[in-house]
């Protein structure tokens, strides 16, 4: 399997009052990404950060910095995100049927990578047309929990979805977000996921650089059986 892992510490458990020095532990820690979760209050009932917050935390890292959209409208969002330095744009298949092929092309043109998300309620069958387009997403993030707030239980349910993703387009960036530490990560990986996004299981450990070490160990030991 041609994806390589990648560990993304969920900045929604950081000290928000101090996101760059977080931004580095994390980095400094093994962490790949940094996941950024924009809330609009409205999509999903929390309320988090936005375009200015981003814009900030770049000026302070070079990281990638992955931004899932929990927002109604997502294309509202591409501009200033481009322009704030995001690195990723996913945005939720359930707000995007209408018009995902134009957000898609703007998410490229402002330099941002596109990726889809779907909530725990949604089929997987709903991102196919994104993937399979002749301008298509390149990751899709599968939420193991309702999406909206951290610290909730990994739902193991829907490693189905994963399997079938991993099955159907094994060069894909598959991304878990919700729940995932030590104690989930071996389900997701054997289930063929590579994009690992952790929170508190990262952020409220002893030693954060263990978790994200063995964390990858399993996503690396897993693609090797398969």
């Amino acid at each position: 399997m041609g994806v390589t892992p990648k560990i993304a510490p969920s900045m929604l458990s950081s000290d928000f009052a101090n996101l760059a020095s977080e931004a580095k532990r994390m980095l400094d820690f093994g962490a790949d990404w940094l996941h950024m979760d924009i809330m609009d209050g409205h999509f999903v009932p929390n309320l988090t950060i936005g375009a200015p917050v981003i814009e900030s935390l770049r000026k302070h890292t070079k990281a990638y910095l992955d931004c899932h959209l929990m927002v109604t409208n997502p294309i509202d969002y591409v501009e200033p995100l481009g322009k704030a330095g995001a690195s990723s744009f996913t945005f939720h298949v359930e707000v995007s049927k209408e018009n995902w092929q134009e957000l898609i092309q703007k998410i490229k043109l402002k330099g941002m990578r596109p990726g889809v998300a779907l909530k725990p309620g949604t089929p997987i069958e709903e991102v196919y047309p994104l993937i399979n387009s002749e301008n298509p997403v390149e990751m899709v993030l599968v939420m193991t929990v309702e999406p909206g707030f951290g610290g909730q239980k990994f739902m193991p349910e829907m490693m189905d979805k994963v399997r079938v993703l991993r099955n159907k387009y094994p060069s894909l960036d598959i991304e878990v977000d919700g729940g995932l530490g030590p104690s989930t990560i071996d389900v997701a990986a054997s289930a063929g996921a590579n994009c690992i996004v952790a929170g508190s299981s990262v952020f409220g450990a002893p030693e954060p650089a263990a978790v994200i070490s063995l964390m990858r160990k399993s996503v690396l030991e897993n693609q090797e059986k398969s």
